[in-house]
């Protein structure tokens, strides 16, 4: 009981941080002009992202920490597992998109960086292209989920359906089925590989490039915060990606057959967790932004 007490309190940390700096950002990057750029377009989204993401699984789990056996519907287990995966493969499309933006801001031959040619760096990133990334992101997200769902619930569960999981995810459903599932692991594997093989192959391509460039830069001080940068961001990345990958494309095992549940809080609340920290906050035009919003708030308040 004393555990669970504790995991609640830590979860509940997680999840409070996670929603209340990502909204913060999204107010941020919404009210203040200078942050109108399509870097922090992005970001908006990708907090946006967050807080929906995080909110489709971690309430959820927090309940399920007070109340032991707790039972979910049928329909709320399709809701669940759709509303998931959709958010899951949106977040990783606007990564990639994410990371392309940087690379056209600082690698691109046409903008040739965009501190010495911003202008041309709009004209390659501008608000219509932003729009049509965000859009993709959020149609290959329906799609994905919209696929994997009818996929998993065509098939028949039957005996004992307990899931040893804190939601409902595709490797815990398909173990809980009457018949062989390996069309569906087929399915994971070749769609989902598609997708997250081609964003993470885009996304350290990306910065691959922008290293390259960085490494290039002659001067010490001027290359440290965006090697520092790049590497926080590949870090995130790669925790993102390879528990999902590890999660959804590993042949079965009994080995982690009872620890699933640990490694899927790597993409379902620590990446969430570190992406306002890593993306926004360590940034000094947000930090700047939200000094200022601060000083504001307080000068009102005294006056």
């Amino acid at each position: 009981m004393k555990l669970k007490s504790l995991l609640f309190s830590i979860f509940l940390i997680v999840y409070l941080s996670t929603l209340i700096w990502n909204v913060v950002i999204i107010i941020l990057t919404k009210i203040d002009h200078h942050l109108q750029t399509p870097m922090y377009f992005l970001l908006r989204n990708l907090a946006f992202l967050d807080i929906c993401y995080t909110s489709t699984t971690l309430p959820r789990m927090l309940v399920n920490l007070l109340i032991e056996h707790l039972a979910i519907s049928l329909p709320a287990c399709i809701i669940q597992l759709f509303v998931f995966l959709s958010l899951a493969a949106s977040e990783s499309s606007l990564l990639a998109a994410m990371a392309y933006d940087r690379y056209v801001a600082i690698c691109n031959p046409l903008s040739y960086v965009a501190i010495c040619n911003p202008l041309r760096y709009s004209l390659i990133m501008s608000k219509d292209v932003c729009l049509l990334m965000v859009a993709g992101s959020w149609v290959i997200g329906v799609i994905y989920g919209a696929i994997h769902t009818a996929n998993t619930f065509r098939l028949p569960f039957c005996g004992s359906n307990a899931l040893n999981h804190y939601f409902c995810d595709i490797p815990p459903l398909l173990k809980i089925s009457c018949i062989d599932t390996f069309p569906n692991e087929a399915t994971v594997i070749i769609v989902g590989g598609f997708l997250m093989l081609g964003c993470f192959l885009l996304i350290c391509s990306s910065y691959l490039n922008i290293l390259i460039s960085v490494l290039n830069i002659r001067k010490q001080h001027r290359r440290s915060k965006p090697f520092s940068t790049c590497i926080s961001h590949l870090i995130v990345v790669l925790l993102f990606y390879g528990s999902g990958s590890f999660m959804y494309m590993r042949p079965k095992s009994t080995l982690l057959a009872d620890k699933e549940w640990l490694l899927s809080l790597f993409y379902t609340c620590i990446t969430p967790f570190l992406n306002p920290l890593i993306y926004s906050l360590r940034n000094k035009d947000i930090q700047g932004s939200l000094a200022k919003l601060v000083r504001t708030a307080f000068q009102r308040k005294n006056f």
